[in-house]
């Protein structure tokens, strides 16, 4: 019996995280009519654009699902998630995949991320807030171990500061509670415990009580190969991490997963939607060190080609609240994708130079252009964003899917790119 194509789908959004949902989703049984809102230079071929509908405009958005009669709306960004753009369209009968402001507050207050994790006797690093300079100050010069300085609001993943010292912090500290650094983000600030070990992400498609732990992902934050110089959005990710043992991974689950999902029962929060754990893998074991409620980016890039049931329709379970996880196939292998970037990024980078790139019959299988910072100019696809675009490779094997994002990198060309060479370089070197 033929699938109903009953799914009218807006994705929110109009960056490389929503380009991989689009490319998931696109191919589904359940597909009557796909949008993205933004959307960006590179999605026309995959779905349709709206791009005089901005993201972080809820009523905007709101309007334009609504009287576009959508019935499904997939949130990207972490923005209209905290400005309660899901609560107000499941109130008109919208389902949504990502959660109500109530949940979002997550990740757009790492004080309320931080007082939920010590209610709920989560492992995290120790630390306290502050809207004050002169307190924050006494506690930096007086903490028995090395600080980490982190806006509490949301800062596009560029908020966290890791001093060399202690003067760096308290000049950190000064910069935000008293300098604006971060706007009405770094109005207040958490001070916690630098902690030692090595970061992997775990993503979570949350219904409640059920869960799907996607594979483990580790992301590449500095802009240098190394992992030298500033953070970024992401250069570069890979899946699954092999950091993250079986017995990490049961760790995360006995210690963080189950706990965080009771705490989120307990405060009467309904979460339909992802819940990232960044966690640092220390001698002591996992420790969170941060929770967003949005997919990653770059790591949803290659989380999405490792999903081989229907995503649409495992979100949509999700958004009414009838997700069955022995219906949710993982597949074998690895996906990893590198970020090219443009002249200039993460500082002041430069915009409107032509990219090159291949046609789509000389894109090998198993590989993906994902798009990001990129815009339609008079038919020519331009650079308008700083992390400009995902190549995408999946194979058996890291190495296999190292080389085939690689591959790609070499058949894209725009003035003044740039990108890290290693990514991967941890996992390579473990299993040499």
């Amino acid at each position: 019996m033929e699938e109903k194509k009953d799914l009218k789908v807006l994705v929110v959004g109009g960056g490389g995280r929503e380009h991989a949902i689009v490319k998931a989703i696109k191919g589904s049984g359940r597909l009557q009519k796909l949008v993205c809102a933004p959307g960006n230079g590179g999605m026309g071929s995959d779905c349709e654009v709206e791009a005089s509908v901005s993201a972080d405009d809820v009523d905007a958005v709101f309007n334009y699902a609504v009287n576009n009669g959508f019935n499904f709306v997939i949130v990207g960004p972490e923005a209209p998630l905290s400005m309660g753009l899901a609560d107000r369209l499941r109130a008109a009968g919208v389902a949504v995949y990502g959660p109500g402001k109530d949940g979002a507050v997550l990740e757009a207050s790492k004080a309320y991320s931080k007082s939920f994790m010590k209610k709920y006797s989560i492992p995290t690093a120790q630390g306290m807030s502050f809207t004050d300079f002169s307190e924050a100050k006494k506690y930096i010069e007086e903490a028995p171990f090395d600080v980490v300085i982190k806006a509490s609001g949301l800062a596009a993943g560029k908020g966290v500061v890791i001093p060399s010292d202690r003067a760096e912090a308290v000049a950190a500290a000064r910069d935000m509670l008293e300098g604006g650094a971060f706007g009405k983000s770094g109005s207040e600030i958490v001070v916690e415990e630098k902690m030692l070990g090595e970061e992997a992400s775990i993503m979570l498609m949350v219904c409640g009580n059920d869960y799907v732990m996607l594979p483990a992902s580790q992301d590449h934050k500095r802009v240098g190969e190394g992992d030298k110089g500033p953070n970024t959005g992401g250069m570069g990710a890979y899946a699954p991490a092999a950091v993250a043992t079986a017995q990490v991974l049961e760790d995360v689950r006995k210690n963080i997963v189950e706990p965080v999902l009771k705490g989120l029962q307990s405060e009467g929060i309904d979460y339909r939607g992802t819940l990232y754990v960044g966690i640092m893998i220390t001698d002591a074991g996992a420790k969170v060190v941060e929770f967003n409620v949005r997919f990653g980016d770059p790591e949803c890039q290659v989380l999405m080609p490792l999903i081989e049931s229907d995503a649409l329709e495992l979100m949509y379970d999700i958004a009414l609240g009838k997700l069955d996880t022995s219906k949710v196939k993982i597949g074998g292998g690895y996906a990893a994708v590198v970020v090219m970037c443009a002249e200039g990024y993460p500082g002041k980078y430069r915009k409107g130079m032509k990219i090159e790139l291949p046609k789509d019959c000389d894109i090998p299988q198993n590989s993906w252009i994902v798009h990001a910072g990129t815009k339609l100019v008079d038919g020519n696809i331009s650079v308008s964003g700083g992390r400009v675009l995902g190549l995408v490779g999946k194979d058996s094997t890291l190495s296999g899917a190292l080389a085939k994002a690689y591959a790609l990198a070499g058949k894209v060309d725009f003035d003044g790119a740039h990108f890290r060479r290693d990514i991967g370089h941890r996992q390579l070197a473990r299993e040499k």
